[in-house]
């Protein structure tokens, strides 16, 4: 994955990526996380969410962004990992990265707990408790440090809803790169959710996520790149970066007929309501 493609037209108004990890970025062959945040600023990608999938990753995550004012952090075991942790190491490998997560969720650069969630595409059945287990633990330590949450739900939407009804929400839920269908979206919309989308609302293929886009209220959209991964039309199967995020924003303002300025005005407005003060 290490072609770059060419930086789009700037946006006249700046926006924030949501959801990326720059640190892989970096090892799928890309720019560094430096280089990254130079090529997004050049086309009005003025703040970035550096997201952690592990351990290491949210350490690492933490410390870029008390390096970086542009940038926050998440931090999480992702729920692909948390099976993997406890199928190596068992229940006190998984609880003691439990609580690392937990400690560095309360630094002041750290705006959110994520991505946590469940994921039964990758995920066997076998793996689903401990996924589940952890996705609880996440939301119990969201709740503890009064920040974010931001949720992986890949083919899991019923057990996401039942998961955090049964937990109680923090104030703030996010929907990283969503996937679901309209219906979906309005369940999220009811519980006020944010749904943050991803280059793959530009995919031909993905009418459905556009029917969900369109239905979801201008106050809770949220846009994103999950770079390296999900690199938007025309790109697709390229290296994902911040840099391409106006290519998504434009798919976006087509499907919910306005205007672009006018929908990243909306996009950063939510993106520090929810993270900031950015």
């Amino acid at each position: 994955m290490s072609d770059r493609p060419s930086a789009p037209e700037p946006l006249a108004v700046p926006v924030a990526d949501s959801h990326c990890h720059l640190d892989m970025c970096a090892t799928e062959g890309g720019p560094s996380p430096e280089e990254s945040l130079k090529a997004a600023r050049a086309v009005g990608v003025t703040k970035v969410i550096q997201v952690g999938c592990d351990v290491d990753g949210s350490r690492w995550a933490a410390n870029f962004a008390a390096q970086e004012p542009d940038v926050w952090a998440c931090v999480a075991v992702h729920p692909n990992e948390a099976p993997r942790i406890h199928r190596d190491g068992g229940l006190d490998l998984i609880e003691a990265a439990w609580g690392e997560i937990a400690g560095l969720a309360e630094l002041p650069q750290v705006r959110a707990v994520g991505e946590t969630g469940m994921d039964f595409y990758r995920t066997p059945p076998e793996g689903r408790a401990i996924q589940e287990e952890s996705f609880r633990k996440h939301i119990e330590i969201a709740k503890g440090v009064g920040k974010p949450l931001v949720v992986h739900d890949r083919d899991s939407h019923a057990d996401v809803l039942r998961i955090v009804d049964d937990e109680g929400a923090p104030e703030s839920v996010v929907l990283h790169c969503f996937s679901g269908d309209a219906d979906f979206a309005s369940a999220a919309v009811e519980r006020g959710w944010y749904c943050s989308f991803s280059g793959v609302v530009t995919f031909k293929n993905a009418q459905p996520l556009r029917d969900a886009l369109a239905v979801v209220p201008d106050e809770l959209v949220l846009v994103e790149t999950d770079a390296p991964f999900l690199t938007p039309m025309p790109h697709r199967g390229k290296l994902n970066g911040p840099n391409l995020i106006p290519l998504t924003v434009r798919a976006m303002a087509q499907v919910r007929n306005i205007g672009e300025d006018e929908l990243s005005a909306n996009l950063m407005a939510n993106t520090e309501r929810v993270f900031g003060p950015l």
